[in-house]
Protein backbone atom coordinates (compact mmCIF):
# COMPACT_ATOMS: atom_id res chain seq x y z
CA UNK A 1 0.00 0.00 0.00
CA UNK A 2 1.65 3.27 -1.15
CA UNK A 3 0.89 6.12 1.59
CA UNK A 4 1.89 9.75 1.26
CA UNK A 5 2.87 12.46 3.54
CA UNK A 6 0.18 14.55 4.03
CA UNK A 7 -0.25 18.25 4.64
CA UNK A 8 -2.74 18.67 7.16
CA UNK A 9 -2.12 18.65 10.51
CA UNK A 10 -4.65 17.60 13.50
CA UNK A 11 -2.95 19.03 16.74
CA UNK A 12 -5.83 18.38 19.32
CA UNK A 13 -4.94 20.06 22.82
CA UNK A 14 -6.70 17.94 25.85
CA UNK A 15 -10.41 18.16 26.19
CA UNK A 16 -10.86 19.10 22.14
CA UNK A 17 -12.52 17.09 19.92
CA UNK A 18 -12.70 17.83 15.88
CA UNK A 19 -14.61 16.45 12.66
CA UNK A 20 -12.94 15.68 10.07
CA UNK A 21 -14.76 15.72 6.84
CA UNK A 22 -13.54 14.67 3.22
CA UNK A 23 -14.82 12.77 -0.08
CA UNK A 24 -14.49 9.31 0.14
CA UNK A 25 -11.01 7.10 -0.54
CA UNK A 26 -9.35 10.42 0.02
CA UNK A 27 -7.03 8.82 2.90
CA UNK A 28 -9.17 10.03 5.76
CA UNK A 29 -9.04 6.38 7.73
CA UNK A 30 -5.58 5.71 6.83
CA UNK A 31 -4.16 9.30 8.06
CA UNK A 32 -6.25 9.10 11.22
CA UNK A 33 -4.72 5.29 12.27
CA UNK A 34 -1.16 7.45 11.46
CA UNK A 35 -1.46 10.24 13.70
CA UNK A 36 -3.50 8.55 16.64
CA UNK A 37 -2.01 4.60 16.59
CA UNK A 38 -3.82 4.45 19.84
CA UNK A 39 -6.93 5.30 19.88
CA UNK A 40 -10.06 3.25 19.86
CA UNK A 41 -12.03 2.85 16.15
CA UNK A 42 -15.66 2.37 15.65
CA UNK A 43 -16.29 2.54 11.91
CA UNK A 44 -19.71 2.26 11.25
CA UNK A 45 -18.97 1.73 7.25
CA UNK A 46 -19.64 -1.86 9.24
CA UNK A 47 -23.26 -2.75 8.52
CA UNK A 48 -23.33 -4.75 11.78
CA UNK A 49 -22.26 -1.93 14.27
CA UNK A 50 -24.08 0.85 12.09
CA UNK A 51 -27.44 -1.15 12.88
CA UNK A 52 -26.69 -2.10 16.40
CA UNK A 53 -25.80 1.38 17.07
CA UNK A 54 -28.33 3.21 15.65
CA UNK A 55 -31.02 0.89 17.28
CA UNK A 56 -29.65 1.54 20.67
CA UNK A 57 -27.31 4.83 20.84
CA UNK A 58 -26.67 4.05 24.36
CA UNK A 59 -24.53 1.79 23.36
CA UNK A 60 -21.70 3.59 22.60
CA UNK A 61 -21.31 5.27 26.51
CA UNK A 62 -21.71 1.73 27.81
CA UNK A 63 -18.76 0.49 25.22
CA UNK A 64 -16.84 3.20 26.06
CA UNK A 65 -17.60 3.16 30.17
CA UNK A 66 -16.00 -0.36 29.85
CA UNK A 67 -12.21 1.10 28.04
CA UNK A 68 -9.33 1.67 30.37
CA UNK A 69 -8.35 5.41 31.20
CA UNK A 70 -4.91 4.70 29.16
CA UNK A 71 -7.02 4.20 26.45
CA UNK A 72 -9.41 7.21 27.27
CA UNK A 73 -6.21 9.30 27.22
CA UNK A 74 -6.55 9.24 23.54
CA UNK A 75 -9.33 10.76 21.28
CA UNK A 76 -12.25 8.47 20.29
CA UNK A 77 -12.65 7.98 16.50
CA UNK A 78 -16.38 7.94 14.91
CA UNK A 79 -15.96 6.81 11.42
CA UNK A 80 -18.48 7.62 8.91
CA UNK A 81 -20.23 9.07 11.82
CA UNK A 82 -22.38 10.71 9.54
CA UNK A 83 -24.41 7.07 9.07
CA UNK A 84 -25.57 7.37 12.80
CA UNK A 85 -26.86 10.99 13.86
CA UNK A 86 -28.08 10.18 17.21
CA UNK A 87 -24.62 9.08 18.34
CA UNK A 88 -23.60 12.91 18.26
CA UNK A 89 -26.14 13.65 21.24
CA UNK A 90 -24.18 10.58 23.15
CA UNK A 91 -20.65 12.53 21.99
CA UNK A 92 -21.87 15.66 23.31
CA UNK A 93 -22.74 14.02 26.85
CA UNK A 94 -19.79 12.19 27.12
CA UNK A 95 -17.34 15.55 26.41
CA UNK A 96 -19.64 17.74 28.66
CA UNK A 97 -19.70 15.28 31.94
CA UNK A 98 -16.58 13.36 31.41
CA UNK A 99 -13.86 15.26 29.08
CA UNK A 100 -13.39 12.82 26.56
CA UNK A 101 -12.15 13.91 23.00
CA UNK A 102 -13.44 13.01 19.80
CA UNK A 103 -12.73 13.08 16.30
CA UNK A 104 -15.75 12.56 14.55
CA UNK A 105 -14.69 11.43 10.83
CA UNK A 106 -17.13 11.41 7.44
CA UNK A 107 -17.63 12.20 3.92
CA UNK A 108 -20.53 14.42 4.38
CA UNK A 109 -22.45 16.70 6.96
CA UNK A 110 -25.51 16.94 4.64
CA UNK A 111 -27.43 14.24 6.36
CA UNK A 112 -26.66 15.22 9.98
CA UNK A 113 -27.62 18.79 9.07
CA UNK A 114 -30.73 18.10 7.33
CA UNK A 115 -31.96 15.93 10.36
CA UNK A 116 -31.17 18.38 13.14
CA UNK A 117 -28.67 16.18 14.31
CA UNK A 118 -26.36 17.35 17.52
CA UNK A 119 -22.74 19.87 15.35
CA UNK A 120 -21.91 19.92 19.11
CA UNK A 121 -22.40 23.57 18.95
CA UNK A 122 -18.59 24.49 18.43
CA UNK A 123 -17.23 22.08 20.58
CA UNK A 124 -15.44 20.07 17.56
CA UNK A 125 -12.63 21.76 15.85
CA UNK A 126 -13.48 21.33 11.70
CA UNK A 127 -10.80 19.89 10.02
CA UNK A 128 -10.68 18.97 5.74
CA UNK A 129 -9.34 16.04 3.78
CA UNK A 130 -8.25 16.64 0.26
CA UNK A 131 -7.29 14.49 -2.51
CA UNK A 132 -2.93 14.29 -2.72
CA UNK A 133 -2.24 17.94 -3.42
CA UNK A 134 2.06 18.72 -5.32
CA UNK A 135 3.00 19.42 -1.68
CA UNK A 136 2.75 15.96 -0.84
CA UNK A 137 4.38 14.38 -4.08
CA UNK A 138 8.33 14.41 -4.49
CA UNK A 139 9.07 16.22 -7.50
CA UNK A 140 10.54 13.59 -9.68
CA UNK A 141 6.81 11.92 -9.06
CA UNK A 142 4.98 15.22 -10.70
CA UNK A 143 3.91 14.18 -13.97
CA UNK A 144 1.27 17.17 -15.20
CA UNK A 145 -0.68 14.53 -17.56
CA UNK A 146 -1.03 12.11 -14.99
CA UNK A 147 -2.24 13.96 -12.67
CA UNK A 148 -4.76 14.99 -15.10
CA UNK A 149 -5.55 12.13 -16.84
CA UNK A 150 -5.92 10.05 -13.30
CA UNK A 151 -6.68 12.67 -10.69
CA UNK A 152 -5.41 12.61 -6.98
CA UNK A 153 -7.45 10.50 -5.31
CA UNK A 154 -5.12 8.27 -3.45
CA UNK A 155 -6.19 4.58 -5.09
CA UNK A 156 -6.47 5.90 -8.40
CA UNK A 157 -3.49 7.99 -8.56
CA UNK A 158 -1.17 4.96 -8.27
CA UNK A 159 -3.45 2.98 -9.94
CA UNK A 160 -2.63 1.41 -13.42
CA UNK A 161 -6.09 0.57 -14.09
CA UNK A 162 -6.90 4.28 -12.75
CA UNK A 163 -9.86 4.82 -15.42
CA UNK A 164 -11.89 1.40 -14.01
CA UNK A 165 -10.94 2.73 -10.38
CA UNK A 166 -12.62 6.34 -11.11
CA UNK A 167 -15.94 4.52 -12.71
CA UNK A 168 -16.57 2.50 -10.21
CA UNK A 169 -15.94 5.33 -7.50
CA UNK A 170 -18.28 7.57 -9.37
CA UNK A 171 -21.19 4.79 -9.57
CA UNK A 172 -20.45 4.08 -5.70
CA UNK A 173 -20.68 7.69 -4.85
CA UNK A 174 -24.16 8.27 -6.68
CA UNK A 175 -25.05 4.74 -4.69
CA UNK A 176 -24.27 5.03 -1.32
CA UNK A 177 -23.91 8.59 -1.06
CA UNK A 178 -26.76 10.07 -2.64
CA UNK A 179 -29.16 7.20 -3.32
CA UNK A 180 -28.39 5.31 -0.15
CA UNK A 181 -28.85 8.17 2.04
CA UNK A 182 -32.34 9.47 0.38
CA UNK A 183 -30.32 12.92 -0.61
CA UNK A 184 -32.99 12.77 -3.86
CA UNK A 185 -35.54 10.75 -4.42
CA UNK A 186 -35.53 10.99 -8.30
CA UNK A 187 -32.68 8.78 -9.51
CA UNK A 188 -33.29 8.71 -13.29
CA UNK A 189 -32.89 12.78 -12.84
CA UNK A 190 -30.00 12.99 -10.89
CA UNK A 191 -28.11 10.61 -12.52
CA UNK A 192 -28.87 12.72 -15.95
CA UNK A 193 -27.79 15.75 -14.12
CA UNK A 194 -24.50 14.49 -13.18
CA UNK A 195 -23.67 14.09 -16.79
CA UNK A 196 -24.56 17.34 -17.87
CA UNK A 197 -22.89 18.64 -15.19
CA UNK A 198 -19.13 16.82 -16.38
CA UNK A 199 -19.51 18.68 -19.72
CA UNK A 200 -20.61 22.44 -18.12
CA UNK A 201 -17.88 21.95 -15.35
CA UNK A 202 -15.46 24.88 -14.84
CA UNK A 203 -17.78 27.24 -16.86
CA UNK A 204 -20.23 29.91 -15.69
CA UNK A 205 -23.11 27.47 -14.40
CA UNK A 206 -26.43 28.30 -16.65
CA UNK A 207 -29.33 26.24 -13.93
CA UNK A 208 -31.43 26.85 -16.91
CA UNK A 209 -29.45 24.94 -19.36
CA UNK A 210 -28.36 22.34 -17.14
CA UNK A 211 -32.00 21.57 -16.23
CA UNK A 212 -33.32 21.22 -19.60
CA UNK A 213 -30.72 18.97 -20.13
CA UNK A 214 -31.65 16.42 -17.31
CA UNK A 215 -35.68 17.48 -17.54
CA UNK A 216 -36.02 18.92 -14.18
CA UNK A 217 -36.88 22.04 -12.87
CA UNK A 218 -34.23 24.89 -12.27
CA UNK A 219 -34.94 24.81 -8.69
CA UNK A 220 -34.09 21.14 -8.70
CA UNK A 221 -30.59 21.41 -9.83
CA UNK A 222 -29.85 24.35 -7.75
CA UNK A 223 -30.52 21.43 -5.25
CA UNK A 224 -28.47 18.79 -7.08
CA UNK A 225 -25.49 20.89 -7.01
CA UNK A 226 -25.98 22.00 -3.34
CA UNK A 227 -25.86 18.20 -2.80
CA UNK A 228 -22.44 17.97 -4.54
CA UNK A 229 -21.27 20.85 -2.40
CA UNK A 230 -22.72 19.25 0.82
CA UNK A 231 -21.41 15.80 -0.08
CA UNK A 232 -17.58 17.74 -0.57
CA UNK A 233 -17.74 16.52 -4.34
CA UNK A 234 -17.34 20.35 -5.56
CA UNK A 235 -17.31 23.78 -4.58
CA UNK A 236 -19.05 26.88 -5.76
CA UNK A 237 -16.67 29.62 -7.22
CA UNK A 238 -18.57 32.88 -6.27
CA UNK A 239 -17.28 36.27 -8.93
CA UNK A 240 -15.11 38.82 -7.22
CA UNK A 241 -16.96 41.88 -6.80
CA UNK A 242 -15.16 44.12 -4.74
CA UNK A 243 -16.44 47.31 -6.40
CA UNK A 244 -20.11 47.12 -8.06
CA UNK A 245 -20.05 47.83 -11.64
CA UNK A 246 -22.05 47.89 -14.27
CA UNK A 247 -19.95 45.28 -16.30
CA UNK A 248 -18.83 43.09 -14.10
CA UNK A 249 -20.52 39.74 -13.80
CA UNK A 250 -21.97 39.46 -9.94
CA UNK A 251 -24.55 36.91 -9.89
CA UNK A 252 -23.77 33.35 -11.84
CA UNK A 253 -21.13 31.45 -10.46
CA UNK A 254 -18.97 28.20 -11.75
CA UNK A 255 -18.78 24.73 -10.15
CA UNK A 256 -15.66 22.83 -10.04
CA UNK A 257 -15.78 19.53 -9.20
CA UNK A 258 -13.30 18.00 -5.92
CA UNK A 259 -10.62 16.04 -8.98
CA UNK A 260 -9.50 16.98 -11.62
CA UNK A 261 -9.67 13.00 -12.77
CA UNK A 262 -13.37 12.52 -11.11
CA UNK A 263 -14.10 15.68 -13.88
CA UNK A 264 -12.35 13.74 -16.59
CA UNK A 265 -14.33 10.69 -16.38
CA UNK A 266 -17.23 12.63 -16.31
CA UNK A 267 -16.48 14.51 -19.39
CA UNK A 268 -15.31 11.34 -21.24
CA UNK A 269 -11.74 13.06 -21.15
CA UNK A 270 -8.28 11.67 -21.96
CA UNK A 271 -5.57 14.16 -21.92
CA UNK A 272 -2.06 12.91 -24.49
CA UNK A 273 -0.57 16.49 -25.13
CA UNK A 274 -0.10 19.40 -22.81
CA UNK A 275 -2.11 21.78 -25.53
CA UNK A 276 -5.41 22.54 -26.48
CA UNK A 277 -8.44 23.94 -25.34
CA UNK A 278 -9.74 20.67 -23.35
CA UNK A 279 -6.46 20.13 -21.78
CA UNK A 280 -6.62 24.20 -20.76
CA UNK A 281 -9.65 23.36 -18.61
CA UNK A 282 -7.78 20.47 -16.78
CA UNK A 283 -5.05 22.56 -15.90
CA UNK A 284 -7.06 25.48 -14.96
CA UNK A 285 -9.40 22.95 -12.70
CA UNK A 286 -5.81 21.29 -11.46
CA UNK A 287 -4.83 24.96 -10.29
CA UNK A 288 -7.99 25.60 -8.65
CA UNK A 289 -7.43 21.79 -6.38
CA UNK A 290 -4.59 23.10 -5.29
CA UNK A 291 -5.65 26.80 -3.96
CA UNK A 292 -8.80 24.64 -2.09
CA UNK A 293 -6.69 22.59 -0.44
CA UNK A 294 -3.84 25.33 0.25
CA UNK A 295 -6.66 27.56 1.71
CA UNK A 296 -8.22 25.01 4.30
CA UNK A 297 -4.66 23.09 4.98
CA UNK A 298 -2.78 26.58 5.79
CA UNK A 299 -5.56 27.52 7.90
CA UNK A 300 -5.42 30.82 6.09
CA UNK A 301 -9.42 30.29 4.84
CA UNK A 302 -8.79 33.08 1.92
CA UNK A 303 -11.80 32.82 -0.50
CA UNK A 304 -10.76 31.96 -4.13
CA UNK A 305 -13.11 33.78 -6.31
CA UNK A 306 -13.28 34.90 -10.22
CA UNK A 307 -13.51 37.67 -11.93
CA UNK A 308 -15.30 38.31 -15.07
CA UNK A 309 -17.02 41.60 -17.41
CA UNK A 310 -19.87 41.69 -19.97
CA UNK A 311 -17.54 42.54 -22.30
CA UNK A 312 -15.38 38.76 -21.70
CA UNK A 313 -12.68 40.17 -19.83
CA UNK A 314 -11.96 37.23 -17.10
CA UNK A 315 -9.31 36.40 -14.27
CA UNK A 316 -9.53 32.72 -13.67
CA UNK A 317 -8.79 32.99 -9.28
CA UNK A 318 -9.08 36.18 -6.83
CA UNK A 319 -7.54 34.99 -3.56
CA UNK A 320 -8.72 36.70 -0.36
CA UNK A 321 -10.07 40.48 -1.28
CA UNK A 322 -8.29 40.63 -3.73
CA UNK A 323 -4.54 40.48 -2.57
CA UNK A 324 -3.26 38.29 -5.33
CA UNK A 325 -4.72 37.42 -8.88
CA UNK A 326 -4.03 34.29 -10.94
CA UNK A 327 -4.53 33.54 -14.79
CA UNK A 328 -4.07 30.22 -15.52
CA UNK A 329 -2.55 29.38 -19.16
CA UNK A 330 -2.50 25.93 -20.72
CA UNK A 331 0.30 27.27 -23.11
CA UNK A 332 4.05 27.20 -23.26
CA UNK A 333 4.50 30.65 -24.53
CA UNK A 334 2.10 33.51 -23.03
CA UNK A 335 1.67 36.92 -25.41
CA UNK A 336 0.85 40.37 -24.49
CA UNK A 337 -2.92 39.21 -25.78
CA UNK A 338 -3.44 37.08 -22.90
CA UNK A 339 -2.41 39.44 -20.41
CA UNK A 340 -4.75 41.79 -21.47
CA UNK A 341 -7.33 40.51 -18.95
CA UNK A 342 -4.62 40.61 -15.79
CA UNK A 343 -3.51 43.61 -16.97
CA UNK A 344 -7.15 45.10 -16.57
CA UNK A 345 -7.78 43.83 -13.27
CA UNK A 346 -4.34 45.06 -11.77
CA UNK A 347 -5.15 48.59 -12.89
CA UNK A 348 -8.51 48.44 -11.30
CA UNK A 349 -7.88 46.93 -8.10
CA UNK A 350 -4.05 46.96 -7.44
CA UNK A 351 -3.39 43.92 -6.30
CA UNK A 352 -0.55 42.73 -4.38
CA UNK A 353 0.55 39.81 -6.62
CA UNK A 354 -0.24 39.40 -10.01
CA UNK A 355 0.52 35.74 -11.70
CA UNK A 356 -0.03 34.09 -14.85
CA UNK A 357 0.77 30.27 -14.48
CA UNK A 358 1.78 28.50 -17.16
CA UNK A 359 3.95 25.46 -19.27
CA UNK A 360 6.47 28.22 -20.14
CA UNK A 361 9.80 26.66 -19.11
CA UNK A 362 11.45 29.74 -17.27
CA UNK A 363 9.97 32.40 -15.02
CA UNK A 364 9.99 35.97 -16.39
CA UNK A 365 8.22 39.46 -15.33
CA UNK A 366 6.35 41.58 -17.50
CA UNK A 367 5.47 44.71 -15.67
CA UNK A 368 3.51 44.01 -12.59
CA UNK A 369 2.70 40.83 -13.83
CA UNK A 370 4.95 37.53 -12.96
CA UNK A 371 4.65 34.75 -15.15
CA UNK A 372 5.46 31.30 -13.78
CA UNK A 373 6.21 27.62 -14.59
CA UNK A 374 3.56 26.30 -13.03
CA UNK A 375 5.89 23.81 -10.85
CA UNK A 376 7.86 27.10 -9.60
CA UNK A 377 4.46 28.59 -8.50
CA UNK A 378 2.83 25.35 -6.65
CA UNK A 379 6.36 24.99 -4.66
CA UNK A 380 5.98 28.77 -3.92
CA UNK A 381 2.46 27.82 -3.06
CA UNK A 382 3.04 25.41 -0.60
CA UNK A 383 6.27 27.24 1.03
CA UNK A 384 3.72 30.53 2.15
CA UNK A 385 5.62 32.40 -0.50
CA UNK A 386 1.95 33.19 -2.48
CA UNK A 387 -0.28 34.31 0.32
CA UNK A 388 0.12 34.08 3.91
Amino acid sequence: MVTFPRRLKMDLPNRQSAFLWGPRKTGKSTYLNQTFPNSIVFDFLKTDLMLDFSRRPSLLRERIFALSDTRLAHPIILDEVQRVPPLLDEVHWLIENKGLRFVLCGSSARKLKRGGANLLGGRAWRYEMFPIVTGELKDGEIDLLTILNRGLIPDHYVSSQYRRSLNAYLQDYLKEEVFAEGLTRNVPAFSRFFEAMGYAHGELTNFSNVARECGVSSKTVKEYYQILVDTLLGSMVAPFKKRQGRQVITRSSRFYLFDVGVAGILAKRHLSETRGSVFGKAFEHFIFCELKAHASYSEIHYDIRFWRTKSGLEVDFVLGDGEVVIEVKGTSRVDAKSLRSLRTFVQEYAPRKAFVVCNEPVERVVGPIRIVPWKVFLQSLWSGEVIS
